[in-house]
């Protein structure tokens, strides 16, 4: 009997008013219940007292979970941790707090690992340097405020504050590069963050605006996780989130653009005479095997094995033949934008 997965829809990577953010926990809750979202991961800089103070929870028919980005001395090497009960001491190497997270059985992500931009000094990149290291679970593939900065220039900062959805395009070419090639090594899960602060900006100086609303942020990249039973919000928050946990360490989850459209029903996984497997899964090769996506409406789907694409079909529904193992992933465009990025199968020789 094949496994029946649920599908939800999660913003990840979120700041509160416990670090740089601009509303409270239960605020920001409000606002996600006003949307088509299942759960959200808060993530405040260096600390994990919202959860020691009890806002970890159900509001309303929103999970919140209460994770922290963690950052060296240097303020680079930031890194999502989620599912940890005990403050991690980052006075340590950055090495020491990464490991620390999975010593306490806790998941974690590096943060924007590619950022660059150098045209405005006050806003520097945050990059990740520890790429040696064994103990991270996975990356952030897509991040909204990471590549609304990167193309921010002194002479389009009032246009692309205006309209700060219209300039999230795809991420990084070099970041999927890098995590196609550490995906040939052992699994590393991918997701999408937006780094939400609802920043306030003083427009000419003094005119406040709001350039990064919370419901803006989360208009846009989505983390949706496949867990193997349903959220129930007549059972304790703990046992939900250990839900998604566990579905975010498989890799049974994809990345997606909501202003591009709802991606609920994204279907990716591969199948053969005896069985099946999807995202974050392994399994043998076999002759016969046939690789399938299913979505809600039309796009250009695009199967990408081992970092090179090796076949493509427009519409709304796909049946790849397998030819050979490979570690492999989809990619669908609406309107020449990237819509939903797969994390991978691993098709492995028998």
């Amino acid at each position: 009997m094949e496994q029946k997965y649920f599908t939800y829809s999660g913003v990840i990577h979120i700041h509160s008013t416990y670090s740089d953010g601009s509303k409270s926990i239960p605020e920001i809750a409000a606002i996600a219940n006003e949307l088509d979202i299942d759960y959200m991961l808060m993530t405040d800089h260096n600390t994990l007292q919202p959860r020691l103070d009890g806002l970890e929870g159900w509001y309303g028919r929103v999970l919140v979970g209460i994770g922290s980005e963690l950052n060296d001395r240097e303020d680079k090497n930031h890194y999502l941790a989620f599912n940890i009960s005990r403050p991690i001491d980052v006075t340590v190497s950055a090495e020491d707090y990464v490991c620390a997270v999975r010593k306490q059985g806790g998941i974690g992500f590096m943060a924007h690992p590619f950022e660059q931009r150098s045209v405005m000094p006050e806003y520097p990149p945050y990059p990740w340097t520890l790429w040696d290291n064994e103990c991270f679970d996975g990356m952030e593939l897509w991040n909204h405020m990471s590549e609304w900065m990167e193309g921010l220039t002194h002479k389009n900062k009032y246009l692309r504050a205006l309209h700060p959805r219209r300039s999230i395009l795809s991420p990084k070419l070099q970041t999927l590069e890098r995590w196609d090639e550490l995906n040939q090594v052992r699994k590393v899960v991918g997701v999408g963050g937006v780094d939400a602060h609802g920043h306030i900006y003083r427009l000419f100086g003094f005119i406040p605006i709001r350039i990064f609303r919370y419901k803006i942020s989360f208009r846009t990249i989505r983390t949706y996780v496949l867990t193997k039973n349903p959220l129930n919000r007549e059972e304790d928050a703990s046992v939900n989130l250990s839900r998604v946990y566990e579905a975010l360490k498989a890799g049974r989850c994809f990345v997606a653009h909501r202003l591009m459209g709802a991606a609920n029903s994204f279907q990716f996984w591969v199948e053969k005479k005896d069985g099946q497997a999807t995202m974050g899964d392994s399994i043998p090769f076999c002759t016969g095997m046939r690789l399938k996506v299913r979505i809600s409406e039309k796009a250009m789907i695009i199967l990408i094995q081992d970092g090179r694409e090796i076949n493509r079909t427009d519409g709304d529904s796909a049946d790849f033949p397998v030819v050979k193992p490979g570690i492999t992933r989809v990619e669908v465009y609406k309107e020449n934008r990237l819509w939903i990025l797969s994390n991978h199968i691993r098709i492995i020789r028998d």
